[in-house]
């Protein structure tokens, strides 16, 4: 069995590398690993370093240009295609695949789905990724808001399937480690604003320096100069350097599981990083002390039992989460799925589903939004990624033959580099120029 995945993060590769082991059929499992990567060249490509730390191997990993990818998947025979990209990339290359596997009688299952908690733009996201033959619910409530989001508009919700997050698993919690430890695991958008993020350092600092005894981490997503999923305009090792940590103060990167294997309380906003970590019955908390808003996304754990503020885990507050909300979230404490079985259950649908897709004739891809439904819409999407109302590349639409040679390698890198100055340092000038 060939499985493709195309991915325009870190973080995405992540979600659709190890989605990819998981969807694949029992029977077929052993061959899963002949999996061929694709990264949509962008802004948040990932560095070699990133995608070291994601630690999933591919056979064979590429960086390419949307119209590259589906001249690939014409010529290329593959039985599984996940999309692990932004909601208008799924879209894009939805069309895309539709126009290059015209007039097929075989066509590989497309997959698509969310990399972690959905807690924004959930009626958008979700029609942009309509019209794959399965689009992922990573628990029992999104699957029941997904496929209320598709019924309402009219939409097919036959696709929508549940299954969990790939990457949730790691020994579960059993006690104090020596020295006591803490982490604070950062998002890169959210809080996005200069004083909300020193003064989450700052708290981060005093808690460190109220319990000289405890090992407090600041858990980073990327080092300067590389971009994850979303823009990150105020870097924490920035802001750091105006500071004055304590010695049991520091910085971290590495995979998050191996972080949280040392882990004694994780803290965050609304990170992706709490699922996981209340998985391995992690006590863990989501801050309130900005405020419990939808913009931060800390708004999904309400009913959770782990909101609390920095005065309360200064003063020694453990939470306690409730049973039947993390039951509903995919992650049941000790590895239990939504459905009532063990995690490794948690995919069976998925496969059920594949193996029954692969074994018939797929009709063509049907996304929701065309060009009669959604032309004051759909044509600025595709354009995005160089194609045409038809899901045809455009005239000049960039896709090299070959590998760039190394004088394009060198100006690409450039030209990566100063939009990631201008987003974190000449971006931020302006801002606060303006605000004179």
């Amino acid at each position: 069995m060939r499985i493709a995945v195309l991915a325009d993060s870190d973080t995405r590769w992540k979600w659709g590398a190890l989605t990819a082991h998981r969807i694949a059929p029992r029977d077929a499992a052993q061959e899963a690993s002949g999996l061929s990567g694709f990264l949509l060249r962008g802004r948040a490509t990932p560095t070699p370093r990133q995608l070291a730390e994601v630690g999933v191997e591919a056979e064979a990993l590429r960086e390419v240009t949307a119209v590259e990818f589906l001249r690939a998947m014409a010529e290329e025979s593959y039985d599984i295609v996940v999309l692990a990209l932004v909601g208008g990339g799924v879209q894009a290359m939805l069309h895309g695949l539709k126009r290059v596997w015209e007039g097929r009688s075989e066509r590989p299952v497309v997959v698509t789905g969310y990399v972690g908690v959905v807690y924004e733009k959930l009626a958008d996201g979700l029609l942009l990724r309509h019209g794959a033959d399965l689009v992922l619910a990573n628990s029992r409530q999104d699957a029941e808001r997904f496929r209320s989001v598709y019924e309402g508009v009219g939409a097919d919700a036959a696709a929508v399937t549940e299954v969990a997050l790939p990457f949730l698993g790691g020994a579960a919690y059993e006690g104090e480690h020596d020295p006591y430890t803490v982490v604070f695991a950062v998002q890169p958008s959210v809080p996005d604003s200069r004083k909300d993020r020193t003064y989450l350092l700052n708290r981060l600092i005093r808690h460190a320096r109220l319990h000289p005894e405890r090992e407090v981490l600041l858990k980073l997503r990327s080092k300067p100069g590389e971009h994850t999923t979303h823009i990150e305009e105020q870097p924490y090792q920035k802001l750091v350097q105006k500071l004055d940590p304590p010695a049991n103060f520091r910085l971290v990167y590495g995979n998050m599981g191996e972080v949280l294997d040392r882990t004694d309380l994780l803290v965050t906003i609304s990170s992706t990083a709490a699922l996981e970590s209340l998985h391995r019955r992690i006590p863990t908390v989501v801050l309130t002390d900005l405020g419990v808003r939808e913009t931060l996304g800390n708004h999904h754990f309400v009913g959770s039992g782990c909101l609390a503020s920095w005065d309360q885990l200064d003063d020694g507050h453990r939470p306690s989460p409730d049973p039947e909300w993390v039951a509903r979230q995919g992650v049941v404490a000790g590895g239990s799925s939504s459905g009532g079985g063990s995690y490794a259950t948690a995919f069976d649908a998925a496969r059920e589903r594949i193996a029954k897709l692969l074994a018939g004739t797929l009709p063509p891809l049907t996304p929701y939004y065309t060009p009669a439904t959604a032309p004051g819409y759909l044509p600025g999407i595709l354009a995005r990624h160089h194609l045409g109302p038809d899901g045809s590349p455009l005239p000049g639409a960039p896709a090299a033959d070959k590998e760039p040679g190394p004088v394009r390698q060198i100006v690409r890198r450039a030209a990566r580099g100063a939009y990631r100055h201008g987003v974190q340092r000449v971006a931020p000038v302006i801002r606060r120029m303006g605000e004179l």
